[in-house]
């Protein structure tokens, strides 16, 4: 009785429970809010833009040189007796300085001889104007006689004067190779060479040393053609900075001197000379600029009117994308005025009221719509009523 029973309440049972079950799943469904439309426009970033004056940063490369390299020779011949500690290939010596001395004892007794020589001839001269006034005063007596200059003792005052000249330009001689004797340095110098050694004996003109002058020193620059479109009409004057690379880098300020005045035969390019004060720091706490150093040389060209400056990812075959009114691209030509690092100078095609795109889709076609990042969805957000 039972198996019947439920073979005629199990159907009914099961029956029951899938209707059951779709009517939840129905509800369920109702229940689930309508999908919403998925937004395909690819998403961009723009720029605003903002005319500027934009004053033109020049660089350029080039060598360290000393201003003036000076072949030192002696003016006297003798014996070295004494050289300066300093006096050594590498060595740094202050204006003035001794760098070496020779023997002066026959310098001496010349000078002395000269001193000698010129006493007597001031005595012969006053002996000899002393007749000439006794001859004088015998002419007075005698007025009617005729008086020769050679009674008067003219020429023999005369040649008493030359001997005097000529004693006093011996004298100076002879005070000249005495101080000669001592080798100076012309200025604060590095001793690139040295040639002499103590105890040598030199001759007049003898080469006892080259050296380099420390006080100022000089970069000549190479300017390509398309900078020297934005160098000032003149260049002397302008202060630059020079910038050593690598582990210990350092800048230190210069001057532009001057243009050379010519045009190199194979690069084509105008060169300018960059001055740098004290470069080996010897006057001051400035870092040491060795000469051979291969430097970057820095400074300010003209001033660009009203211009723009762009990152070079939004510039592509002198055009940029812009974005208009309706979110759409729009491809417009520009005058690239000039590249700086990462950047380019935009003269003409812009405006202030345009939006440069900087990020663009894969495949950009004029007219494609898009959405601008982080603007479209906070719209949005702000357009949608807050859920409690």
């Amino acid at each position: 009785m039972q198996a019947k029973l439920l073979k005629w309440i199990l159907p009914f049972a099961v029956l029951s429970i899938g209707i059951v079950g779709f009517m939840t799943v129905n509800a369920v469904a109702k229940s689930e809010p309508e999908k919403q439309d998925i937004d395909s426009r690819p998403v961009v970033e723009v720029a605003t833009l903002a005319a500027q004056d934009y004053p033109v940063v020049i660089q350029s490369y080039g060598e360290v040189k000393p201003l003036e390299t000076t072949q030192l020779s002696v003016q006297v011949s003798g014996e070295v007796e004494y050289w300066h500690p300093n006096f050594v290939e590498g060595g740094v010596v202050s204006k003035g300085e001794v760098l070496l001395r020779i023997e002066a004892d026959n310098y001496e007794a010349a000078l002395l001889q000269a001193e000698a020589e010129l006493a007597r001839a001031e005595a012969q001269l006053i002996e000899e104007k002393a007749q000439a006034e006794v001859a004088e005063d015998e002419a007075r007596r005698f007025p009617n006689k005729k008086h020769t200059d050679l009674f008067l003792r003219k020429p023999q005052v005369m040649s008493a004067e030359a001997s005097v000249k000529s004693a006093k330009a011996a004298l100076q001689r002879a005070k000249r190779d005495l101080e000669n004797c001592e080798i100076v340095a012309p200025y604060n110098a590095l001793i690139v060479s040295k040639q002499v050694g103590l105890g040598q004996f030199v001759s007049i003109g003898s080469s006892v040393a080259v050296l380099n002058n420390i006080e100022t020193a000089e970069i000549i620059i190479p300017i390509a053609g398309f900078d020297s479109v934005f160098l000032p009409e003149r260049v002397s004057g302008l202060p630059a900075k020079v910038f050593q690379n690598g582990v210990n880098a350092f800048a230190r300020n210069a001057v532009v001197d001057r243009d050379l005045g010519t045009v190199d035969k194979q690069t084509r390019m105008n060169n300018l000379v960059v001055r740098i004060e004290d470069p080996y720091g010897l006057t001051s706490d400035q870092p040491v600029l060795k000469y051979g150093t291969y430097v970057q040389v820095s400074f300010t060209g003209k001033t660009l009117k009203q211009i723009y400056r762009l990152s070079q990812d939004a510039v592509n075959n002198q055009s940029v994308w812009l974005l208009n009114n309706d979110n759409q691209l729009e491809p417009r030509k520009v005058q690239v005025i000039r590249e700086e690092g990462e950047y380019f100078l935009i003269g003409d095609g812009l405006s202030e009221k345009d939006k440069v795109v900087v990020t663009l889709p894969e495949y950009p076609q004029q007219g494609m719509e898009v959405k601008v990042a982080g603007v479209d969805d906070a719209s949005k957000r702000s357009s949608q009523p807050e859920k409690l």
